[in-house]
């Protein structure tokens, strides 16, 4: 973990799922009933919590395991969006001290917006849940451009929509490839460690400039 001094941003980004919803049970859940049709067993809270950062493809692979290459995955990826898409906020919360901190974060007058990896249909649907998300300034989703995270361009283009440079903005986010594509913009990087950071690769190692355990540190960091 880097030690730069720590500057006021002027804008705030973060990831969606494991950041700033807490999404894995809907995600899970969307998997155990994909799993049911199959005949195959259910995973638990504990297995499939730690991977919901990684997607409908990450849960696919948990959940099937060495089964995968009997099954057409672009098919069981497809019925799983849909399948979530139905179910998309049936457990699905802010994670505690996250409203606190955006309503803070607006009091102060520093702006704040998303970039997830989540597809647009996804994101739109799951945000209109939350009144919070209106006062948004950038709402970037995992296939708004060609690319997605770990590049930066996506994060990048938040920043533009927002009239923010780049290295006046943080990032949070609970993934390694969020770190990346943070690090590679020139934000300043922090992992979300209340999310699902499981990674073959210690949070440590992430290159992270800080890593913080609550929502609410985030407003200490800059006060």
């Amino acid at each position: 973990m880097c030690t730069k001094t720590v500057t006021k941003p002027k804008a705030i980004l973060f990831d969606l799922d494991g950041t700033l919803l807490d999404t894995a049970k809907d995600l899970g859940e969307t998997l155990n009933l994909i799993l049911k049709k199959l005949d195959l067993p259910a995973v638990s809270y504990d297995d499939y919590r730690p991977v919901a950062s990684h997607g409908a493809m990450g849960l696919l692979k948990l959940g099937l395991g060495d089964n995968i290459k009997a099954y057409d995955i672009e098919i069981l990826r497809k019925e799983f969006l849909s399948t979530y898409q139905a179910n998309i906020n049936l457990h699905t919360r802010f994670f505690d001290g996250m409203r606190e901190c955006l309503k803070q974060l607006q009091q102060d007058q520093l702006r704040w917006g998303v970039v997830t990896n989540k597809p647009e249909f996804l994101t739109t649907q799951l945000l209109a849940h939350y009144p919070e998300f209106s006062l948004s300034g950038a709402n970037i989703s995992g296939d708004t451009l060609p690319v997605r995270k770990p590049d930066p361009a996506p994060l990048t283009h938040a920043c533009k929509l927002m009239d923010i440079d780049a290295k006046d903005c943080w990032y949070i986010g609970d993934a390694q490839r969020d770190i990346e594509a943070g690090n590679r913009a020139g934000m300043t990087t922090l992992v979300a460690n209340w999310g699902y950071t499981y990674d073959p690769i210690p949070v440590s190692e992430w290159q992270a400039d800080y890593i913080i355990e609550h929502p609410l540190e985030i407003i200490d960091k800059y006060k």
